[in-house]
Order: structure tokens, then C-alpha cells, then sequence
């Protein structure tokens, strides 16, 4: 199982909106089969074991990471796949959370003979697809907060200037998090401040995210660098969606929440587009926004060893505090130095 999450995690930038599988196949205490899924629309991960396996599949144990398939969708069913070969025994790593499949496959392996259980691995295989699985049980997807600042918590200085506080290692590590996100989302002052591109760079995924502007009044200019990109707003002046629209833009209304666009809306608007992984590099509005909201699923807080003082630009905006149990706390995940710099992962608590 362990070979067969590796496997998957050659999918990482590449399956959305499906999620990432491996599979491997073994047979008399030898791997006769490895496969796993590239992208959507490609045959899965049990489909390229199975053929690669060919008649050793038969009476083998497939190790696979999610439950095997039960739908018809752009490819035929892998648990009947799996049936067709003779295998004698699946060993997958969880269920599947897509209410299509949910325990489907496992019953079609059972009906036909095939000794089939669930679980071995299963914390493994559910970081591995921790979109997919918040899109399909919470119909939202999973949120990860980037963060980039000094040891002493701020982004930029008071004049703005923010370039650069993390050193070439840091940034090529916040293009391989671009790169396995769905949407990239940021926040109109971040745009109107930098005119940042916001996609990725050093990566031939064969895609770009989605790039998503949090712009409640509609102040992204036409010319702006991240467009093409879907503009959530609370109300379109025709002027301005116009212009927005000529320049590739989709701009999208939605409800208000405390004043600006609700982001559980736009969360919900984009899960409902398969969107599983939501990247956000934003200012400390949006940033705070979504904390105060409790929407961030994931932080990743790159760390520089360096201070600027009181007086530069903190991480986020909120309302103030009246007492230390009223703050947004996180446990860490995972510590390690990339270059100069530290990249603490953190979950919320």
C-alpha cells in the first residue's frame, strides 16, 4: 500500500478534478502489476495495473489507495475490471467519498467472490486527497493559506515593499503548492499592490489553476496580469463587467457577508465547478477574512530569519481580541527548512 500512495503521488498536479490513485498488484508474494491514474479522462489506477499484471492478475491481491469505481463515468467501472481479471483479494486503502461509488465498490467485489477490505492506510491516503474528500463530504473545497513573512510576522514593509522576504528556495516551493492547486485565490488589493500573475511557472502540468479575485467592488483593471480569471464580486456595474469580460475575465455576484463577497458562496460555487484544492496568496484582508470565517483547512507559513518592526504589514485583519481563548489556534504538521527560510505546515486544532 505504502508503493501503491507513491504511485499515486505522481498524479498530484495532474487529476483534478478526480482524485489521485495507485494501485499495485502482487501475486505470490511478487509485484506483478503497478499503475496509476494521470489524469481525468485517462484509464485508472487499477486499469494500468491490471494490464500491466495480464494473466498474473489472476488469483493476485490489488492494492489500491481509494476504493475501486463503480460508475460508468469517462471510463468503464474498475471494480468490475478487477472482477473480469480474476483477482482474488482488494485491500484499498478507504472508501470512496464520492456518493456515486460509497461502499458500491466494494459490494460489487464482494458479490462476485473477491475478498475485499478497507482501511490499511487509510490517514495516508486521505492527506493524499484532501480536496477531493472535502469536495465530495463537505461540498467545499479544501483550503490552503500561504504566508510569507519575517520572524516577527509581518508581509512588507509600511510602504509596501515586500520583495523579497523569502529567499529563490522558498519561491520555487510556492510553485509546487500552485502547481497541485485547482484555483489560486487572492484578493483585489493584492492585484491593485503587485499585479501579481498568480499561475504557475516552473511546472508543465499540462494546466493552469483557475485564478479566482476576491473583488467585492470591482476595482480588478482590464489590463491586470492575472486575467483570465474568475472575478467574485457583490454587484457588476455594467462599465466595468464589460471591460472585464472583453479582457477574458468571468465575473460572477455574490451574496454579501459582513460587507464583502461570502466566501463560503464562492467556496461552494467553486467546489460545484470540481474545483478540490484552493490555493490562496492574498493581503492580511483576505487572509483574516477567511481565518475569522473558519475556512482555512491548511497553513503553510513560510518563515524568513529576519525583523522589520512594528510598523511594516502584519498577516492578518480581523476584528480585535478581547481574550487570548478567542484566537485562531493551530497545531504543526510538519517543520523543515528550505533554504534560508522556514515552511511550517500547521492545522487547525
Amino acid at each position: 500500500m505504502a508503493r501503491a500512495l507513491q504511485l499515486a503521488a505522481r498524479g498530484l498536479y495532474t487529476t483534478t478534478p478526480n482524485p489521485r490513485v495507485g494501485c499495485v498488484i502482487v501475486r505470490d508474494g511478487a509485484v506483478v502489476g503497478e499503475g496509476w491514474h494521470e489524469r481525468a479522462g485517462a484509464p485508472h489506477a487499477e486499469v494500468h495495473a491490471l494490464k500491466a499484471a495480464g494473466v498474473a492478475a489472476r488469483g493476485a491481491t490489488a492494492y489500491v489507495t481509494l476504493e475501486p469505481c463503480s460508475h460508468h463515468g469517462r471510463t468503464p467501472p474498475c471494480a468490475e475490471a478487477l472482477v473480469d481479471a480474476g483477482v482474488a483479494r482488494v485491500v484499498a486503502a478507504m472508501t470512496d467519498p464520492n456518493p456515486l461509488v460509497a461502499g458500491r465498490g466494494i459490494s460489487i467485489l464482494t458479490l462476485a467472490g473477491i475478498r475485499a477490505e478497507v482501511g490499511l492506510m487509510e490517514a495516508e491516503a486521505r492527506a493524499l486527497n484532501a480536496g477531493f474528500v472535502s469536495r465530495m463530504t463537505r461540498q467545499r473545497p479544501w483550503v490552503r493559506l500561504k504566508t510569507a513573512s519575517t520572524l516577527d510576522g509581518k508581509t512588507a514593509l509600511a510602504n509596501g515593499a515586500s520583495q523579497w522576504i523569502t529567499g529563490a528556495a522558498a519561491r520555487a516551493d510556492v510553485q509546487r503548492l500552485r502547481a497541485r492547486a485547482c484555483a489560486i485565490l487572492t484578493g483585489s488589493g493584492t492585484v491593485l499592490a503587485d499585479n501579481p500573475r498568480m499561475n504557475v511557472r516552473d511546472f508543465d502540468i499540462g494546466r493552469q489553476p483557475l485564478r479566482v479575485v476576491v473583488d467585492s467592488g470591482l476595482r480588478t483593471p482590464a489590463d491586470a496580469a492575472i486575467l483570465p480569471a474568475l472575478i467574485a464580486c457583490r454587484h457588476a456595474e455594467p462599465g466595468a463587467r464589460a471591460a472585464l469580460e472583453a479582457a477574458g475575465a468571468e465575473v460572477v455576484e455574490f451574496p454579501e457577508a459582513d460587507g464583502r463577497v461570502d466566501l463560503a458562496a464562492l467556496l461552494a460555487r467553486l467546489a460545484q465547478r470540481g474545483i478540490n484544492e484552493v490555493h490562496v496568496e492574498a493581503g492580511a484582508a483576505l487572509n483574516g477574512a477567511l481565518l475569522t470565517a473558519g475556512l482555512v483547512d491548511e497553513w503553510v507559513a513560510y518563515v524568513a530569519p529576519m525583523a522589520v518592526g512594528d510598523d511594516a504589514r502584519g498577516l492578518f485583519a480581523g476584528p480585535p481580541l478581547m481574550a487570548l481563548a478567542d484566537a485562531a489556534r493551530f497545531r504543526l504538521h510538519d517543520v523543515r527548512q528550505v533554504g534560508d527560510d522556514l515552511r511550517l505546515t500547521l492545522l487547525p486544532t
